[in-house]
């Protein structure tokens, strides 16, 4: 198990650390740490009141809940929002509500879940590129 270690801002006081809800859960459940208003169509940073600091070769995902985005239409806009392992500051999530009705995010909702996933690095180098059976066909290439 890969340890991440948090730390707890002051407005983070009295709020779980990030955590699994079940044990095979991937993601472990962010929690708001203000409270915030999505009208439709709106958009927020809604704040966590933890900062971290991931090992080297991670990266941290956030991700959408699936109950906020299938009842209210609210989802993670950057989604997935990459944390990158030399990130020191808050973790924040920004939230926005595709459904027709106002939000209210209260202190202490589980607003989003975090994913830690190693991460390959790559050394982008050019050239000419080898055939494939695709080639350049892009997007719609293999039907609808």
């Amino acid at each position: 198990m890969t340890v991440v270690t948090l730390h707890r801002l002051p407005h983070g006081t009295g709020l779980n650390l990030p955590e699994r809800a079940t044990a095979g859960a991937a993601g472990a459940d962010l929690r708001a740490a203000a409270e915030a208003m999505l009208e439709p169509g709106a958009r927020a940073l809604v704040p966590t009141g933890f900062a971290i600091a991931l090992p080297e070769g991670y990266e941290a995902q956030v991700r959408p809940r699936s109950g906020l985005a299938l009842k209210h239409g609210v989802t993670v806009l950057n989604a997935p929002g990459t944390i990158d392992a030399d990130y020191r500051g808050e973790i924040g999530v920004i939230l926005v509500n595709h459904g027709d009705a106002p939000f209210r995010v209260a202190r202490g909702d589980r607003i989003a879940q975090l994913v830690v996933a190693p991460v390959t690095m790559a050394r982008f180098t050019e050239g000419p590129l080898p055939d494939s059976a695709r080639g350049g066909a892009g997007f719609g290439s293999t039907g609808t």
